[in-house]
């Protein structure tokens, strides 16, 4: 069993999900999307999972995110089950016929998620970092919701995500050292101190990401 990795920077690595995968049996191939590199080949995986990025998928002047983009969607025509973690949520989400948008307010740290299907997405806390969101593809069922907008989505055999399951405190660390003027400029604060504050919830959250990491896996193989 094989899985394929698009990561998009050295800060934003599998973090669980690669926990999850060795718990599994589950091989993951790594490609450094940000590199330029060629996509490799779509055959023989058993899914794909894109995670997060500093761009926008609608960034198509970027051409690793046209690349991206053009993979994500060939990886849909053949069945190929796409999970899609924040920005490969909304990847998945554009693939599909969504449509990218600013959110009305962005969502950094921990922020509560109201899953509509709990048994495949776990309701939060659950840790955020993104100003951007999608809108829910034509034929795709709504799983989860926060004040922000759509939080997962679920199209045939690919999960599309709003949030970031894949990720711990440290993870998230770096991105908020990176944005720490942006966040101060939008008035929130100090970016670490709102990964802190939710330090009771990691453990939990790590558990709720193996759950929700579980259910896409069960639905692929289905």
């Amino acid at each position: 069993m094989t899985a394929l990795i698009l990561q998009h920077g050295e800060s934003g690595p599998p973090g669980v999900l690669g926990d999850w995968a060795a718990a599994r049996g589950i091989e993951l191939e790594i490609h450094h999307a940000q590199s330029g590199a060629p996509l490799p080949a779509l055959n023989g995986r058993d899914f794909i999972a894109s995670l997060g990025s500093p761009h926008n998928p609608a960034d198509v002047h970027i051409p690793e995110v046209a690349a991206e983009l053009s993979y994500v969607a060939q990886a849909i025509a053949r069945d190929i089950p796409v999970l899609g973690l924040c920005f490969g949520g909304q990847m998945l989400a554009k693939a599909l016929g969504g449509e990218i948008e600013k959110a009305p307010q962005p969502e950094l740290g921990w922020h509560t998620v109201d899953s509509l299907a709990p048994e495949v997405v776990p309701p939060g806390p659950w840790l955020q970092w993104h100003y951007d969101r999608f809108t829910v593809p034509p034929r795709a069922e709504l799983l989860a919701t926060s004040a922000a907008g759509p939080q997962a989505f679920i199209h045939g055999r690919h999960l599309g995500v709003q949030f970031h399951p894949e990720s711990t405190i440290e993870i998230v660390r770096s991105w908020a050292r990176s944005d720490q003027d942006r966040v101060r400029a939008l008035g929130i604060g100090d970016g670490e101190a709102l990964l802190e504050r939710g330090r009771r919830h990691a453990t939990a959250a790590r558990s709720a990401a193996f759950d929700l990491f579980d259910a896409f896996w069960r639905r692929t193989r289905a």
